[in-house]
């Protein structure tokens, strides 16, 4: 990739799992009060919801990782929590008054298998319990792969998951040591073999580049192992290096690739996987032609929101747990993220939820948009819509793409071309309207590239 393409365009920005994105969410526009009235008005179209949840303990601290965990050997704190996740469920029942199409399921974390398998069926046999099951659905779950044990993988299994995805991160020993994440790939092999004997139809490795130590050989070796066990998508997550709100990131710093070569990994890795069968999918996203995201973004029914890309898209997405975000499309709301405090708010009977937005009218316009181009790497508007956003665009940075060759812009659409695509977050920022806004300029991301 051309280099000076590199240092132009790494600068810090949003990865989009939302519009606005978090930072930039006004809480003057929200209250408690206006987000059941617009989760109601959301799920009374179809009854169909998507569920997010969150479950954030883990034995160790992996000092790359950027989630909100909480770090702890004590499984005691297993039955408290998710008596906590019933009485936020139970509240949000209350809100939807009908009983819940559950199209999508997600367990993440954290380490949802740091929960004994009997819990988890606890945990889920209520929750399931409590919804109406459809034959098109997706529940799937984050797996580590040293505790992900036979009873996880049954139990989960008879709740109805098919696909899991494992937290492989990087192969190679030296890496995995400064990261703090060790698993031999003889144990990512074995819990492998055993969700395929079981019959999950989907797995799943998430791969990060950038990490310290890294380097072209390392890269090449950890895909090379990880072809070896086909999975049938692969995430290979650019690494987001935020010393400023995870300061344990610190310590490996001054092992860090430089920015070029850190993207060298990433092209480097991409034509391992294209070679060997795994097409690009959106934003950081591989996946068999076989396997049923691929077959999405072809259909054009792909689908983003804070769980990933979606195959089941709903526009009422409920997250519990601590720091868990929710989506009614018209509003956003989010979790406490401390543990206490989220037990706290529950006893009082009260939703856990300390922050959120309502967007208005040209967020929706700008989130359509941007959610095309993250999706299918184009968008198309009418001229009425045109008129409505085209003074919020940064016309300044369209036309450095356009000079670039990154994207081909006309009156009534964007199209990314083959160059840009690995610019898809820079693209995005270009209608991000609240980004543009200068009081917003001091907000801190992870770089883009």
């Amino acid at each position: 990739m051309n280099t000076a393409l590199i240092r132009k365009y790494n600068v810090p920005g949003p990865r989009y799992t939302s519009y606005p994105t978090v930072p930039f969410w006004d809480p003057n526009s929200f209250n408690i009060e206006h987000w059941k009235r617009d989760l109601k008005e959301s799920f009374d179209q179809n009854n169909e919801i998507s569920l997010y949840i969150h479950l954030p303990f883990c034995e160790h601290l992996c000092v790359y990782c950027g989630c909100n965990t909480r770090i702890t050997k004590n499984h005691k704190v297993e039955e408290r929590y998710i008596n906590a996740l019933f009485r936020e469920w139970d509240l949000y029942l209350k809100v939807l008054e009908a009983k819940p199409v559950l199209k999508e399921l997600h367990l993440g974390g954290g380490t949802p298998t740091f929960f004994s398998p009997a819990n988890l069926d606890r945990l889920l046999k209520r929750i399931i319990g409590t919804c109406i099951i459809p034959e098109e659905k997706e529940f799937s779950f984050e797996g580590h792969p040293n505790n992900t044990s036979e009873s996880h993988l049954k139990i989960l299994y008879e709740k109805g998951f098919r696909r899991v995805s494992f937290g492989i991160q990087d192969f190679d020993p030296n890496v995995q040591r400064l990261i703090k994440r060790i698993q031999p790939y003889e144990n990512v092999t074995k819990v492998v073999e055993k969700a395929r004997s079981i019959g999950y139809q989907g797995v799943n490795f998430d791969l990060i580049y950038g990490l310290p130590g890294q380097t072209l050989s390392t890269i090449k070796n950890t895909l090379s192992k990880t072809i070896s066990l086909s999975p049938d998508r692969i995430a290979f997550y650019s690494y987001a290096h935020i010393p400023h709100m995870k300061p344990a990131q610190r310590s490996f710093e001054k092992f860090l690739p430089p920015d070029e070569e850190k993207r060298s990994l990433y092209e480097f890795g991409k034509r391992l996987l294209n070679e060997n069968g795994y097409e690009d999918i959106g934003m950081d996203h591989f996946a068999r032609k076989t396997d049923d995201l691929y077959l999405a973004q072809k259909e054009r029914k792909l689908h983003r929101n804070f769980m990933g890309y979606s195959l089941h898209p709903t526009k009422t997405l409920i997250g519990l747990g601590v720091s868990a975000i929710s989506d009614s499309w018209t509003a956003f709301s989010q979790n406490e993220k401390v543990v206490e405090k989220y037990y706290s708010l529950l006893e009082k009977g009260e939703l856990p939820v300390v922050k959120g937005h309502r967007l208005n009218h040209l967020d929706i316009l700008l989130r359509k948009k941007i959610l095309d181009m993250i999706c299918h790497f184009e968008a198309t508007w009418s001229a009425h819509e045109w008129l409505q956003f085209k003074e919020e665009i940064n016309w300044e940075l369209i036309r450095q793409l356009e000079e670039d060759g990154l994207i081909k812009m006309s009156l009534s659409g964007i199209k990314v071309t083959q160059k840009g695509c690995p610019f898809i977050r820079n693209i995005c920022m270009a209608f991000d309207a609240r980004l543009l806004n200068e009081s917003n300029q001091k907000v801190v991301f992870s770089k883009t590239i």
